[in-house]
């Protein structure tokens, strides 16, 4: 196999996409055609989001598969997003169950997030709440922030695990010092509880700054109606 030259730097590369996409594709391209997985999956991005060449989400795929097939665990969690989202393909849930197993299999935090994902909710694969769970304390364990959060749910509401509220807070804690604005909003919620507006102001900032369409269109609604005012006019915008 072919590989990127000894000092490819896939950092470098990654944030020379950002800046100077032309350049990275000329050093990605050859490499990529040649079976560097690596470089695969790079040009993979690089198609899916038009950096350097025009969006062309099945070139995407395509590059995604072949780094997959060749090994790569972060490419097998990315097949599987197209699988599960129609992205460059049909939608097929079945498929993105076995790459984000393949990736979780790997060691992957991503792929154990989104069989996880799959798993508790029954898409694609029996629906199994304690593995799900198993497998979001896994990512979390890892450092993966969002399956910190979720973590803490399921302790909190005892799903796929034993009811164990006591235990659920310092995931959250976790979850939002790792920066995950659901696991934020998590965390805020416990020190509103606790009395402790001004941490949780704090908190609710930050998720409010980086939080999706939906978390907002959510959360504004029942923040508006807090009996805290420091609260309420986090929804004045």
């Amino acid at each position: 196999m072919s590989e990127l030259p000894a000092a490819f730097d896939v950092d470098a590369l990654v944030g020379q996409l950002k800046h100077d996409p032309a350049t990275a594709l000329a050093t990605l391209r050859g490499p990529a055609e040649r079976g560097d997985p690596q470089a695969q999956y790079l040009l993979g991005q690089a198609c899916m989001e038009g950096r350097g060449v025009a969006v062309d989400l099945q070139a995407g795929m395509h590059w995604f598969e072949r780094a997959a097939n060749a090994g790569l665990a972060i490419a097998m969690n990315m097949l599987g997003r197209c699988h599960e989202l129609g992205t460059g393909t049909p939608a097929n849930l079945e498929l993105a169950a076995v790459w984000y197993r393949k990736a979780a299999g790997e060691g992957l935090d991503w792929g154990m997030y989104n069989l996880a994902n799959l798993l508790g909710t029954g898409r694609g694969v029996r629906r199994d709440e304690r593995a799900a769970f198993v497998h979001y304390l896994r990512a979390a364990q890892l450092g993966h922030a969002k399956s910190m959060n979720l973590v803490g749910r399921c302790l909190e509401e005892g799903i796929g695990v034993e009811r164990d509220p006591a235990a659920a807070p310092d995931w959250y804690r976790r979850s939002a010092e790792a920066g995950d604005f659901r696991g934020q909003a998590s965390h805020a919620s416990l020190l509103l509880a606790a009395g402790r507006i001004d941490e949780a102001v704090v908190w609710l900032q930050q998720a409010l700054a980086q939080g999706s369409p939906s978390f907002l269109a959510h959360t504004l609604p029942m923040l508006a109606k807090s009996p805290h005012a420091q609260v309420r006019a986090l929804t004045i915008r």
